[in-house]
């Protein structure tokens, strides 16, 4: 039986959104993907027991107040339903020890659902002379580097120490949550991967993978094949 992977969503104007890039990297290494809604977290046991693995798709801004904070005048359009119902889902695939996969802001929303917090803008809150996180060129071109850390899952999957990434955000993981360790770093020290020690599999990435794997890049396609493989177990 292929694995069974939620993809969570975006939520706007009562519409539902994914996109596509996400649905054809599970797809392509042996995965069923399932869209998940934004709804009441009471259907979340349901759901997390029909899933095997959970990917957190990119999107939007996340509420500042769920980790203690006031918006921030950089803060952009936020969407409390996607925020609850990932948490919610997050909390419970986690109990469940099974794998995740957490992208841009699905990086971010895993780490405030375990106990973490970002930085709401990283062009104001960061006080160096940062990269350009938010890229101007097309969505499959890499274009700043991570530097990979040593005794980390993502070392294990890429097998490399420095990798090229695209890059589209203005928000950023701050402090990794406790029972997590920063897997890459950008050179201006922005947090690009982290992942916990706790699980077999709980892997948040900064950049867009999914976008890609139809340029063959091996560290991408070797990311969705391991996650893909860990949905097996």
């Amino acid at each position: 039986m292929k694995p069974v992977i939620g993809v969570s969503s975006n939520l706007t104007n009562l519409v539902l959104s994914v996109p596509t890039d996400n649905i054809h990297a599970i797809a392509r290494f042996g995965g069923v993907p399932i869209v998940l809604p934004n709804m009441e977290i009471d259907v979340i046991e349901s759901i997390s027991n029909l899933i095997d693995g959970l990917l957190l798709t990119g999107g939007g801004d996340i509420d500042p107040t769920l980790f203690g904070e006031e918006p921030h005048r950089g803060l952009g359009n936020i969407v409390p339903e996607r925020d609850e119902f990932e948490i919610a889902l997050i909390k419970k695939m986690l109990e469940q020890n099974k794998p995740i996969l957490g992208i841009c802001r699905g990086a971010q929303i895993l780490s405030i659902a375990a106990g973490g917090d970002m930085y709401q803008d990283i062009y104001d809150q960061v006080k160096v002379d940062l990269l350009q996180h938010d890229q101007k060129a097309t969505r499959t071109h890499a274009s700043h580097y991570v530097q990979v850390n040593e005794g980390t899952v993502l070392k294990q999957i890429i097998g490399e120490n420095r990798i090229k990434v695209n890059s589209f955000h203005h928000q950023a993981v701050r402090e990794v949550p406790k029972g997590y360790k920063i897997s890459g770093l950008a050179s201006d020290g922005i947090i690009e991967a982290f992942e916990s020690e706790n699980h077999p599999f709980v892997l948040g990435l900064q950049w867009h993978p999914e976008c890609l794997v139809n340029k063959e890049d091996a560290p991408s396609i070797a990311i969705f094949k391991k996650f893909i493989e860990a949905c097996k177990n």
